[in-house]
């Protein structure tokens, strides 16, 4: 199939007042921040802020019993490793995730004694589910 001239080579015409024009910016970036933000992946347990993931946690941390004998607090949490990576995850249909531990410690008080103490202390991690990941683009 043989191509004009002028298909060949396509003539533009700017009828535009301005020919200079603003460079797109990096939309993704902002979500990006924030989703790092969110999540304190890179910082360590000890020195994360009460912001993003940290503050949900926080938020429903401690849970008491109705007759107060228990008491159920949180210590931290620890985002694993991705079990496949982004092209597997698109090629079987899954979802791009990460399993998330959550560290917490049930205090068992006695309140058959005249001054109520702690009668045992169990700290343990236990698997909260999956947290979907953003991608880098």
């Amino acid at each position: 199939m043989s191509y004009s001239f002028t298909e060949k080579k396509r003539i533009r015409k700017s009828f535009a007042k301005r020919e200079s024009v603003q460079e797109v910016p990096y939309l993704l970036a902002m979500q990006l921040e924030s989703y790092k933000a969110f999540l304190q992946v890179d910082t360590s347990k000890d020195e994360r802020k009460n912001t993003g993931l940290e503050s949900a946690f926080s938020s429903v941390f401690p849970i008491e019993s109705h007759s107060g004998n228990a008491r159920l607090d949180f210590v931290s949490y620890q985002l694993g490793a991705a079990p496949f990576d982004v092209k597997e995850c698109q090629q079987r249909g899954l979802t791009y995730a990460a399993p998330i531990r959550v560290k917490v410690r049930l205090t068992i008080m006695d309140k058959e004694a005249s001054k109520p103490t702690v009668k045992e202390v169990k700290e343990q991690e236990v698997y909260m589910g999956e947290l979907p990941l953003m991608t880098d683009n």
